[in-house]
């Protein structure tokens, strides 16, 4: 793992401590000496974290963190601050600010480096979703920042084997969250699976368990892969919290907990994953945008070019059948003409809503474009794709299509063609030729019929 570290300080000897611990471990290293500076460097280099000292003159690194969170366009890159400080007071202080983690001098290099790997990961997870988000242009930075900090309160998922413990950490996160309690480890990884979390608080304080493989199952479960995991460990444990930040564990609490502390660090968590989920749903929608067409919901010429193909392999290579339908609306051009196009929409979506009503349920419908649709008829032999095609065409023929806004119903029909898979040698474009051939030979033989392309 490779990623370019801002170190910001405003004494040399700890710029360049820092840096060579960095180096070492092949990562590209910024550095700068206060906190204009700094702020610069974000705006106009790709950093992906930054090491942010808190005591420096002109511009503490709080209020650096406060900047960089505020602007749009450095609000992502994780912060962590890096200083003498040591009450809980000042942690609080700096996570509030919007600093990821805080870690006090002298640096542990386990802690450090563990802590640097583990932002880095989900910052490239968070560029990876938010890039994708934004080169569809289905959701804006600004409005992500909007909605980083939820109304609602978070859902938590508290794993806890000592019922003293529970009660204190659940009436921490009261006023920031919804906790559901578990002591038993594998019910609490069942309970992550089948419902929706936010966090995840692991308490390293089982008698006979090892928390960690908590950790690791819900990292390697599906469903559980993106909540995040907060450990409840004891001050100290080195050991425990770099093997838990190298297994995937988001962030880490020592013991005793300052409630202050805990609501911060979990707030952080709660608002990342929310984050992660919105962008997570945009990139859905890009995808459903871009295989679906908006006039009618039908599945587009692209999804079907993409599918087709897939289909076909897969009926060839189970010895199945399959079959296509291409329907084309008779003499649709005079109803754009004669209504225009809003009427010609209605008819439009009218016809496939009735298409949608005629297939079953493996059964792929697209408009193919203007106002020709194929169907796509797995496990179908010619004669019962026939029978799927006539239903339709009677379904369209004999009852009338409503024009809104006049006391118009249309009489319109279809003209439909089939053609099937051939058993060696076929391929999407030529099932689709055959299928359309079909149709041109419906349409010539004067309309409103079912023609199959020869075998």
């Amino acid at each position: 793992m490779t990623a370019r570290i801002l170190v910001v300080d405003d004494v040399p000897a700890n710029v360049k401590l820092l840096e060579a611990r960095l180096l070492a471990e092949y990562f590209d290293v910024l550095t700068a000496g206060d906190g204009s500076s700094a702020l610069a460097i974000c705006e106009n280099t790709a950093v992906d974290l930054v090491l942010l000292d808190v005591m420096m003159p002109d511009m503490d690194g709080f209020e650096v963190c406060e900047r960089l969170k505020a602007n749009g366009r450095t609000a992502h890159i994780p912060v962590v601050m890096v200083t003498a400080l040591d009450q809980p007071s000042d942690r609080v202080r700096g996570l509030k600010s919007g600093a990821d983690d805080f870690l006090t001098k002298p640096v542990n290099d386990l802690q450090l480096m563990s802590r640097v790997k583990s932002l880095v990961r989900l910052k490239n997870v968070s560029d990876e979703l938010r890039l994708r988000a934004q080169t569809a242009h289905t959701i804006g930075l600004q409005e992500l920042l909007r909605e980083d900090r939820p109304d609602e309160p978070g859902s938590v998922l508290l794993v806890d084997g000592r019922a003293s413990s529970q009660e204190r950490l659940q009436k921490a996160l009261r006023p920031i969250a919804d906790v559901s309690v578990m002591a038993e480890p594998q019910a609490a990884l069942f309970e992550a699976a089948e419902n929706s979390f936010d966090l995840v608080i692991v308490n390293a304080n089982f008698s006979d368990y090892d928390p960690l493989r908590l950790c690791s199952q819900l990292r390697s479960l599906e469903r559980t892969r993106f909540i995040p995991i907060l450990l409840v460990t004891e001050q100290g444990n080195d050991e425990i919290i770099t093997r838990a930040l190298e297994l995937g564990v988001t962030d880490y609490i020592a013991r005793p907990v300052d409630p202050n502390e805990l609501i911060a660090r979990s707030l952080t968590q709660i608002r990342r994953k929310q984050c992660n989920d919105r962008l997570r749903a945009s990139v859905q929608h890009t995808i459903e945008l871009a295989i679906t067409d908006d006039l009618t919901g039908l599945h587009n010429r692209r999804y079907l070019d993409g599918h087709l193909k897939l289909l076909m392999d897969r009926a060839s290579a189970r010895g199945r059948p399959l079959s296509i339908c291409i329907t084309d609306i008779d003499r649709f051009k005079h109803v754009n003409d004669t209504y225009g196009h809003d009427g010609g929409d209605e008819v439009l979506r009218e016809f496939a809503n009735r298409v949608r009503a005629t297939v079953r349920g493996a059964d792929l419908a697209c408009r193919f474009g203007g106002e020709e649709f194929v169907i796509v008829m797995p496990d179908t032999t010619p004669e019962a794709a026939a029978v799927v095609a006539e239903r339709l065409r009677l379904m369209v023929e004999t009852r009338g299509f409503e024009i809104p806004g006049t006391d118009t119903v249309l009489g319109v029909t279809a003209s439909l063609g089939i053609a099937s898979l051939r058993p060696e040698g076929d391929t999407p474009e030529g099932l689709l030729k055959r299928a359309d051939l079909a149709l041109y030979e419906a349409k010539n033989s004067g309309r409103n019929r079912v023609v199959a392309a020869a075998a």
